[in-house]
């Protein structure tokens, strides 16, 4: 059995023994010193001014959406785009804020928007905000699809849940929009066993954050952030400043744990994503080799930080025939995220309107994927490939 994942962190054992004497000797497991530490390291990897640590990459979605709302970017009834190919709860917070979802087509080749399908969604349809999916470890060319959005004040706000590592030659991903969530869930590139973060270059987005993440108050506010907050609603007093609520919020917060893992995962990561690299082009050779298969494009990205192979077959009945190869095989397969979501039973039933999207539905049609982690061994990476081998 290849399963999706083999182990809950890189260097399993190790990591669990460091977490067991972190946890015994830890004064406090509730956020503190440990997330505030990741959150640093973090923004430094990716290279962000502000890195905001969350419970879980989906709570990191809503929110973005939320900060854009009580920062009065968006407002109800606005129109949010969106990758079709994409996860549920970067569509989610899009309706529950009382936004209008609207599909922009992706194209098979690379599982991602392309600019110019965001053009072609733009010629019959205006958006305020562009929410984009960097799909299993890839990309669209965000650097035009950046443009075109600067160009038309469209807000951009990335999902890079997938992507942590991949690079263009213009950047990372994960750095072209205003903002961009990451996820630390089991099987991600970093693990802490649940998790996700925000990065952002914007010092009012990332105040709004850290207000949002904590049920609306201030007490992870530096002390000028408190001042000004407490100044603009006539908070004088620090007894009822402990629990004055300035805007919409949740609670979001990770724990010490979350922050403690993610730390001590993050010193593997560059060695995972060159792992990942390396098992992605050495199945895609075999890809390249069998005409029933599409090799996909990625000529324009630098550093394929994979999430995970996907499988995207040229008919519907030869995917049944490859499914059946991987599954007599025992690797574990999923569908190729969650498909054309205009197809999910939520979608259909808050949102009337629907869009066609050819590119999506092929994906949705004839993909499908399976692992890519570095505790693949040599022969699973031989099992896989033989079951993407034409016979």
């Amino acid at each position: 059995m290849i399963p999706l994942m083999k182990s809950a962190f890189l260097n399993e054992h190790e990591t669990k023994e460091e977490l067991a004497k972190f946890i015994l000797q830890a004064k406090r497991l509730s956020m503190e010193e440990q997330c505030a530490r990741f959150e640093e390291e973090f923004a430094v990897f990716q290279g962000a001014k502000e890195a905001i640590l969350f419970n879980s990459g989906s709570s990191a979605n809503l929110a973005m959406l939320q900060t854009l709302k009580n920062c009065g970017r968006l407002a109800a009834g606005d129109k949010v785009g969106f990758s079709a190919l994409t996860w549920s709860t970067n569509l989610m917070p899009i309706i529950q804020l009382g936004m209008q979802p609207v599909p922009i087509d992706c194209e098979p080749t690379t599982l991602n928007v392309m600019s110019h399908q965001l053009k072609e969604r733009l010629e019959d349809t205006e958006i305020q905000a562009f929410f984009i999916t960097n799909a299993l470890g890839f990309a669209g060319d965000l650097d035009v699809i950046r443009q075109i959005c600067n160009e038309r004040n469209i807000i951009l706000i990335e999902d890079n849940c997938e992507a942590l590592g991949t690079e263009l030659p213009a950047g990372k991903t994960g750095s072209f929009g205003e903002m961009a969530s990451f996820s630390f869930f089991v099987a991600h590139h970093i693990s802490t066993i649940e998790g996700g973060m925000i990065c952002t270059d914007d010092e009012e987005f990332a105040e709004m954050l850290r207000i949002v993440r904590a049920n609306g108050w201030d007490r992870n506010l530096n002390s000028d952030q408190q001042h000004k907050w407490r100044k603009k609603h006539n908070i004088h007093s620090e007894f009822y400043a402990k629990y004055t609520f300035y805007d919409l919020a949740y609670n979001l917060r990770p724990t010490e744990i979350t922050g403690f893992l993610g730390r001590y995962q993050l010193q593997f990561l560059k060695h995972n994503i060159a792992i990942r690299e390396k098992n992605y082009i050495t199945l895609e050779s075999v890809v390249k080799e069998n005409p029933d298969l599409v090799a996909l494009d990625r000529h324009h990205i630098s550093l394929l930080s994979n999430f995970a192979f996907p499988v995207l077959c040229r008919t519907l009945e030869l995917k049944e025939q490859y499914l059946a190869q991987f599954s007599g095989a025992g690797v574990e397969i999923r569908p190729m995220i969650a498909g054309n979501i205009q197809k999910q039973p939520f979608y259909r039933k808050y949102v009337s309107e629907l869009y066609e999207l050819p590119g999506t539905d092929n994906i949705h049609d004839c993909g499908f994927y399976c692992g890519n982690y570095p505790e693949l061994t040599e022969t699973d990476i031989q099992t896989l490939c033989s079951c993407i081998r034409k016979y």
